[in-house]
């Protein structure tokens, strides 16, 4: 059931938080081996498209549906703190979260152009002809 975009701006917020608190709750764990370093680092990535979420629905219950996000500032703002978070557990982590957040956008931006492109075939062109 899809929910309007200031519920889903507050769902996302709170997923953010909790994401970020989980990370600095366990991020002696999360830095004890290479398995768990990797893994603090796809959670980064899941940090990083809560935060994308979550800035793309507030400004889509400002601006209206109608606005998009671009790659400045809203992605960029969004991997910066995702990466700082993931920094905060270790260093190694930045790392593969940077991969993984790439990764994510990549799917994110694949099924985003499937959603909401109109196909060429549902256009239609009107042509003037010259008398």
């Amino acid at each position: 059931m899809p929910v309007s975009s200031g519920v889903s701006f507050v769902l996302s917020s709170i997923l953010t938080v909790l994401v970020f608190s989980g990370m600095q709750i366990y991020k002696a764990p999360l830095a004890s081996s290479q398995i768990y370093t990797i893994l603090g680092g796809y959670i980064g990535s899941i940090l990083f498209m809560c935060v994308l979420t979550a800035i793309g629905n507030l400004e889509a219950t400002i601006f209206g549906k109608s606005f998009q996000q671009k790659l400045f500032p809203e992605v960029i703002f969004s991997l910066i703190v995702s990466l700082i978070a993931s920094g905060l557990v270790h260093r190694v982590a930045t790392t593969t979260c940077f991969l993984f957040s790439m990764i994510a956008l990549y799917y994110i931006n694949r099924i985003s152009q499937e959603t909401y492109t109109v196909p060429v075939s549902m256009v239609s062109v009107h042509s003037k002809k010259r008398k």
